[in-house]
């Protein structure tokens, strides 16, 4: 069999038609209601014990194959929810428009945008493992939780009595020969800094600086990748930009997600019409810079700046 046939039968695997469906269904964390009834319309359509709790998680029992009824109900356990981020310009709405799958080699990806395998890939074997008629295995209780990317509030709101099991192995992982026994929790953190605007000078010239061409990933499991993140490379240019010229600070943005590695970061900068090509070159040297820096975990990226219109309020962050 071609190896390209090979990859076409995988796709037909269960585990992959499921994974293709609920990509049909938006799941942004704290909107799962279309993918919770989703998975409580499986479990009713195939005879499943099921329960929908008020936070949406959803459990679907199966009874044991003849032959192991007297064996220990496991429990496997995912979350419905996923990472909402895109491509800047993309034109996705995460509430309503399915994602863009699409296969290159043995890869599969989602265009434009996070894929969700993080943790759809659970609900994928979870459906087919319920699914399976021919698969011999103890009870089985598989339940699916809501909000595990920002305030775990599935979990939280989950009834022990529900449950028989006393063994869960959680599908929310990345390797296939390891068991893990822990996991890391986070706090999120908000931070007002205030500003006094001022008027823009006449003679200034607004330039939008951007940071862009990472490859971004989960701030849990790509954390210790080295990867860039351009929200903190967008501060180091403008703290390298402030010790050399000085500029006003109109506009600044980026990252989509408390629990991504921004890819993208972008600013507003007011130059003085005199300092527009000493303001091209310096972009350019520090853009050398970290792309130096960064070539190997980040080849892709690139730090630009180029002339927007006018009509910018200004922040000083430096004199010229």
């Amino acid at each position: 069999m071609s190896k390209q046939l090979e990859i076409e039968a995988q796709l037909r695997h269960p585990v992959f038609t499921y994974f293709s469906e609920i990509s049909a269904i938006p799941r942004e964390s704290g909107h799962e209601k279309a993918i919770s009834d989703y998975l409580a319309a499986f479990g009713r359509e195939r005879g499943l014990e099921t329960i929908q709790d008020e936070a949406l998680n959803v459990i679907l029992k199966k009874p044991a194959s003849p032959g192991y009824e007297s064996a220990p109900a496991v429990i496997i356990q995912g979350h419905m929810d996923m990472v909402c981020e895109k491509n800047k310009g993309t034109n996705h709405d995460f509430q309503k428009d399915p994602l863009k799958l699409r296969v290159e080699g043995e890869m599969l990806y989602a265009t434009d945008t996070t894929l969700g395998a993080d943790n759809g890939v659970a609900l994928a074997y979870g459906l087919a493992l319920l699914d399976d008629q021919l698969l011999e295995h103890p009870a089985l209780e598989v339940v699916f939780t809501t909000e595990e990317e920002t305030t775990f509030h599935g979990a939280n709101a989950l009834e022990a009595s529900c449950f028989s099991g006393k063994i869960l192995i959680n599908l929310d992982s990345e390797e296939d020969d390891a068991l893990l026994v822990s996991s890391a929790g986070g706090v999120g953190i908000g931070l007002t800094l205030p500003v006094e605007w001022v008027e823009a000078e006449k003679e200034q010239v607004p330039v939008r600086l951007s940071v862009k061409g990472l490859q971004g990933g989960h701030s849990g499991m790509e954390i210790d990748k080295g990867r860039g993140n351009a929200i903190k490379l967008l501060g180091r240019v403008l703290q390298e930009l402030v010790i050399r010229q000085g500029y006003g600070l109109a506009y600044l943005e980026g990252g989509s997600q408390r629990n991504a590695i921004s890819r993208e970061a972008e600013a507003v900068l007011l130059v003085p019409v005199e300092a527009i090509e000493r303001f091209d070159k310096q972009v350019s040297e520090v853009h050398e810079a970290l792309r130096q820096e960064f070539y190997l975990k980040d080849p892709k990226l690139r730090v630009s700046g180029f002339k927007t219109k006018r009509g910018w309020g200004m922040v000083t962050i430096g004199r010229s």
